[in-house]
């Protein structure tokens, strides 16, 4: 069994800043963009397979942590954990591989927008939502090789959930090569999403700055906005979360960070991407109407 250091996240507050936090607003999106027809583009398409990256990526930690805080119950099974890293590794790099096809998808619209159709078809897009899946999947064997090795007795940890580098401390074994393998495979993918949507976006705002419309230009930045404000909390709160080292005793900013790298990015998105825009808007009162006709 794992000990997880509750009682001292109780203290921190971190269980209040969680249960006022809902995934709500992913389920809606993914459901209104599932219904109506007139959100069956490919930028809707992504946005919910987001959405729905989203709403897992949440659930694979806030439920556990509330389940614990109200039950006292500060242990998780190694199984359990083992399933926790999988699912979190699975749902991020999925999702960093869904923002690179959407950063494609943002420069087809506007670099190419006589041969978007071709680039963007139907086929295309569902093999490009397949591939975001596919990798999180391989990405999550990561889990294997740091379970393959033994921990110490003493095994406690000062999260709220199971993360990579504090049960690497906890391993009485050197890395392995399968580990050392998988870890700098995933950093090179991660490095590549990386470099891959700062390409796009020069590209895209090189055409969006010459383009003769003031107008013009204000809506293919305003499209553009939305996904770059995303991929930029999910970069922010990933990079800081994991660049900075773990320590014995975790002190209050090394909480926070985690909690704003698991929990803030899937929160933010609905806020950021889609509650705002004028079609899922109209979308959702369409949909409103439909079930509360009497409103």
């Amino acid at each position: 069994m794992l000990g997880l250091n509750i009682e001292k996240l109780k203290d921190l507050g971190i269980f209040i800043l969680e249960k006022d936090l809902s995934p709500d607003g992913n389920l809606l999106i993914t459901l209104v963009t599932t219904i109506d027809q007139h959100l069956h583009t490919p930028m809707y398409y992504f946005l919910r397979h987001l959405s729905f990256l989203d709403l897992c990526y949440i659930s694979v930690t806030v439920p556990k942590s509330i389940f614990t805080s109200l039950t006292h119950s500060n242990s998780i099974s190694v199984l359990e954990c083992a399933m926790q890293i999988y699912c979190i590794v699975l749902f991020a790099c999925a999702e960093l591989a869904l923002l690179t096809v959407m950063a494609y998808d943002q420069y087809g619209a506007i670099c190419c927008p006589l041969h978007y159709e071709t680039l963007m078809s139907r086929g295309a897009c569902m093999q490009m939502a397949a591939a975001s899946w596919v990798s999180g999947s391989l990405s999550g064997m990561h889990t294997v090789s740091i379970f393959s090795a033994p921990f110490w007795e003493a095994n406690a940890l000062g999260q709220f959930f199971c993360e990579i580098p504090h049960l690497l401390k906890l391993s009485c074994s050197q890395p392995n090569f399968a580990e050392i393998g998988t870890t700098v495979t995933t950093g090179i993918v991660i490095l590549g999403c990386f470099v891959y949507i700062i390409v796009s976006y020069f590209y895209i705002f090189s055409t969006v700055l010459r383009m003769p419309s003031t107008e013009g230009r204000s809506k293919a930045f305003f499209t553009c906005l939305p996904h770059l404000l995303v991929t930029t909390v999910f970069f922010s709160t990933a990079f800081v979360a994991h660049v900075k080292p773990p320590s014995d005793t975790p002190s209050v900013l090394d909480l926070l960070v985690l909690v704003s790298y698991v929990v803030v990015p899937p929160t933010l998105n609905p806020a950021i991407y889609s509650l705002r825009n004028k079609n899922m808007k109209a979308a959702l009162d369409k949909l409103v109407r439909q079930v509360f006709p009497c409103l």
